[in-house]
């Protein structure tokens, strides 16, 4: 049970332990605003196409800032970034709580708010990844993303919950408020953090914060197949197989729930991160697999599948939650557990690459895809689902998951091949 369990090395390191337990009040926090915005525009408009706009307006500021931030963060302090980008999520919190306090109910300030809580995010994801190599031997890494991942995801079903069983009785601007407040305390685990000056070898011309800089940490990107197609199934997985922002209507059309909100819209949103957290508390084997490369296509086409099994259980829904919706619960729970089994391995490969003052670029790559993905699926789930309903698009999505990862892999078998020693030494680079 030992080596099943999850391997909490990373947590004798207190920076660390520091981030990490604050991240378990703040991502309970967030993921409040992340049930809350779209319950609130669709409670205003009964539409899905509108609340798949969030994919829009969120996307922009995600590929804008997620590029310009990596590059601050191989440019500056990585610690005085995560202190003004926190702030700055602070400050768009409240003002989420101000605009439902004070009964705007106005669809597009909603939207606006959103692009930029974005934009704060999209430069404070990469250099909070940037950051981990450097408090924590690489060999850690794979452990360190399980341990992020199972708290981010239990925030995830604990937010989700309280979300969508607490607004109709308290209202949107509660649960706005309380994400700002959480926040604080990750504030307070980044003024304990050390100055974080990238790294930089002998020699090496200091980069810019232009657009020279964006370009060439994509040029080293070109080189890198595994890295390149590390992000191509990942993009495969969540533009085509997320179908997060169809659960408002899915609970309120398939299983007769409120249409602000109530249980059934609850159980959908934490279903994929129970899965995730499952996967995390047994993920004591992820830092002995060596063939990582054949682990995430192995994933990734389990997500693919489990989606596509609640999809077509949709097609039996009837108004009424039972029996279906246990079916679907239980498929999104399995394809949790394969995605974030994925996201470890694929977040490893990236943070174990290149050195210190290329990592943040490389990791704004990887928030733009990462988060992006499930942005664009936003807005394409939301068009699909109006167009032929909710059931068509999510088993449709999840066929074509399995579909393009396997042609992907076939294409690409260097990625399959793809493999590291179980005892990485912190010197190991990608190939």
């Amino acid at each position: 049970m030992r080596r099943l369990l999850a391997d909490t090395r990373p947590l004798a390191t207190p920076d660390f332990r520091h981030l990490w337990v604050a991240n378990i009040v703040t991502v309970i926090g967030a993921q409040l605003t992340v049930v809350a915005v779209p319950m609130q525009i669709y409670a205003l408009t009964k539409s899905s196409g509108y609340v798949g706009l969030t994919g829009l307006f969120g996307l922009v500021p995600l590929i804008a800032f997620g590029l310009w931030g990596g590059a601050l963060a191989d440019v500056f302090d990585r610690r005085k970034i995560l202190l003004v980008t926190t702030v700055g999520l602070i400050v768009t919190a409240f003002l989420f709580f101000a605009q439902a306090a004070l009964g705007l109910n106005n669809v597009w300030v909603l939207l606006g708010l959103f692009s930029l809580q974005q934009a704060f995010f999209a430069v404070n994801q990469p250099t909070r990844s940037a950051v981990l190599p450097r408090i924590l031997p690489l060999a850690q890494l794979p452990a360190a993303n399980s341990l992020n991942m199972t708290v981010m995801q239990a925030g995830a079903i604990v937010g989700p919950m309280l979300g969508g069983i607490l607004v109709p009785v308290l209202g949107f601007s509660l649960m706005y408020l309380l994400d700002g407040l959480s926040l604080l305390t990750t504030l307070w685990a980044v003024w304990r953090l050390p100055a974080l000056v990238p790294e930089r070898v002998d020699g090496d011309e200091k980069p810019t914060v232009g657009l020279r800089s964006i370009v060439d940490g994509l040029s080293y990107l070109r080189g890198h197949k595994v890295l390149l197609m590390s992000f191509v199934v990942d993009l495969i997985a969540m533009i085509f197989g997320m179908p997060r922002i169809l659960f408002p209507q899915i609970a309120h059309e398939s299983f007769g729930g409120r249409v602000d909100g109530g249980w059934q819209v609850a159980l959908l949103f934490a279903s994929i991160p129970l899965g995730a957290v499952l996967g995390g508390v047994f993920s004591g084997w992820v830092s002995r697999v060596n063939r990582q490369g054949l682990a995430v296509v192995i994933c990734i086409v389990v997500w693919g599948a489990a989606v596509a099994v609640a999809g077509f259980a949709l097609f039996g829904a009837h108004g009424t939650w039972f029996p279906i919706l246990p079916v679907v619960v239980a498929a999104l729970v399995v394809g949790g557990a394969a995605d974030m089994v994925s996201s470890a391995f694929r977040m490893t490969m990236l943070q174990s690459a290149g050195d210190d003052s290329v990592r943040g670029r490389l990791q704004g790559v990887f928030t733009v895809v990462v988060a992006g993905g499930p942005r664009l699926a936003d807005v394409s789930h939301g068009w699909v689902a109006a167009a032929a309903g909710t059931a068509v698009a999510t088993a449709g999505g999840g066929v074509a998951v399995v579909v393009l990862t396997i042609v992907a892999a076939l294409a690409v078998p260097v990625f399959v091949r793809y493999r590291v020693s179980p005892r990485i030494e912190d010197t190991t680079r990608l190939p």
